[in-house]
């Protein structure tokens, strides 16, 4: 099992157990699901290192497996389809269309996190289209409402394509009130820091897309900065890793830790390995299980109310207000 090691924090699981917190996931209620670390960006704070030259990328069998433990599940809720840019995969409109189809009590809710730009390479003319036809919920990566800032981070030509992609995606109803189609956007620091308050930050965000090219949305997510891949290669060169681990350790909240997304998500990887989460998918920690594949288990309800693997890039989920796919784990103040 590979483990990160930070350097010089207590373990994170000591933490846990020095708070009496019972960390064990709950009912699986979102399935991650990640298509592959092919990308038409290299953004500089990607965990998952994705960009164009990648080539890891899910195959149809391991997307019909998926599908088959969907049809079976009758507790999860949502599929989060993640990447690189998971519509960079050839079967990406057959997994949506063939999820939309499963037969349910409740709909299942499809969640695409769309880097924006992306809408704008060759062969995804339709794309949004798409998306919207199968009413999939968008959630688009925006590190800011400044050219600048997006330009540095994430390269240059970016902001203005993706201010282009989030104008378009509002033609099409996305972001609109009575519309029901969903367009949340992200927020990551530029650097060693936590993000601010979320609901303030989401009325800056709201107040100047408005002003400045009319642009809506619905929600606005604050995802700290984990230490890992990239971003700690990042930390290193800056001579900065011990500095921003001390930050997350001494800002560790016992509320937002009884709320971390590996208690109700499991994520799968491109090759149909599974993880608590998506970060330990990256530094490929598995499972607590000895089935830790999709082909090695018969339903997601056997991962239910397991142990978690910890580690310390944890501590990045459970500082200050917290951090998790959907944003921060508790409500915050507009402080």
């Amino acid at each position: 099992m590979k483990k990160n090691i930070l350097p010089f924090v207590l373990p994170f699981e000591d933490t846990v157990k020095n708070h009496n917190l019972n960390l064990k996931r709950k009912q699986i209620k979102i399935l991650q699901v990640n298509m592959g670390k092919l990308c038409n960006q290299a953004c500089h704070h990607c965990h998952v290192e994705a960009g164009p030259k990648r080539t890891e990328i899910m195959d149809l069998a391991t997307i019909d497996r998926i599908l088959q433990l969907l049809k079976q599940s009758q507790t999860i809720e949502t599929v989060d389809i993640t990447g690189g840019a998971p519509e960079l995969n050839p079967n990406f409109k057959y997994f949506v269309s063939e999820i939309h189809k499963l037969e349910k009590k409740t709909p299942l809710t499809i969640i695409d996190r769309c880097n924006l730009t992306i809408l704008f390479e060759k062969g995804q003319e339709e794309t949004a289209k798409f998306l919207r036809e199968y009413r999939v919920n968008i959630v688009a990566s925006l590190p800011c409402y400044s050219k600048e800032n997006v330009d540095s981070q994430r390269g240059n030509g970016v902001f203005d394509k993706s201010i282009r992609a989030l104008l378009l995606l509002n033609t099409l109803g996305y972001g609109k009130d009575g519309t029901s189609l969903t367009l949340d956007l992200v927020y990551n620091p530029l650097g060693a820091f936590l993000p601010p308050s979320q609901k303030t930050l989401e009325k800056d965000y709201k107040k100047e897309l408005k002003k400045l090219f009319g642009i809506e949305f619905n929600r606005l997510f604050t995802i700290t900065n984990m230490p890992i891949k990239r971003f700690l290669k990042q930390l290193e060169r800056e001579a900065r890793l011990q500095e921003y681990m001390n930050l997350l350790v001494q800002s560790f909240n016992p509320k937002t830790a009884e709320n971390i997304m590996c208690r109700d998500l499991v994520s799968i990887s491109w090759d149909g390995q599974l993880y608590d989460c998506d970060f330990n998918q990256m530094l490929e920690i598995p499972i607590h299980l000895k089935k830790n594949t999709l082909w090695t288990i018969e339903s997601l309800e056997e991962l239910a109310r397991q142990n978690i693997v910890f580690a310390e890039h944890c501590y990045g989920c459970t500082a200050g207000n917290g951090s998790s796919c959907s944003g921060s784990t508790i409500k915050d103040n507009g402080g």
